[in-house]
């Protein structure tokens, strides 16, 4: 039986949905590809995406800016001297991209304008760092990369 280039291109098409539905049902249904959005919630997030914006302006239009260093007792964050700390309100939020495990938070509590992420709560490689606080009823946002 010969065949004519008629069949041999409805063959052909057939032969690529087939592979094209294969890939199709296993990359959905293999837990190998399947991945995990950064944030859980994604979406409400950004939404609140201009507000974000406007406190990182807050805080970049401060007169100095907040420093991070590393120390043999931990992350050490050092406030800008203007802020009274007594008045400062905030959470410091630490994202390990790499597991989802090791991400944590904690409130701000500043000891003068020091604050001091404790060495035994952080693993070496690297961090994002997300400082929010309010100050006199302003919102302030800093975001870092660090490597520990």
């Amino acid at each position: 039986m010969k065949i004519n280039w008629g069949t041999g291109l409805v063959i052909g098409m057939a032969l690529f949905m087939c592979f094209i539905l294969y890939m199709v049902i296993t990359m959905s249904t293999n837990k190998e590809y399947s991945h995990d959005l950064v944030t859980e919630a994604y979406y409400e997030k950004e939404m609140l995406y201009q507000n974000e914006i406007d406190a990182e302006t807050n805080a970049v239009n401060l007169s100095s800016k907040i420093t991070g260093s590393k120390t043999p007792e931990g992350w050490l964050l050092k406030f800008p001297e203007e802020l009274v700390s007594s008045k400062i309100e905030g959470t410091v939020f630490l994202y390990r991209p790499s597991s989802k495990q090791l991400d944590f938070d904690f409130p701000i509590e500043l000891s003068g304008s020091i604050l001091l992420i404790p060495d035994e709560r952080l693993l070496e490689g690297r961090w994002n760092i997300t400082i929010s606080w309010e100050y006199e009823d302003t919102s302030y946002l800093y975001k870092n990369q660090i490597v520990y």
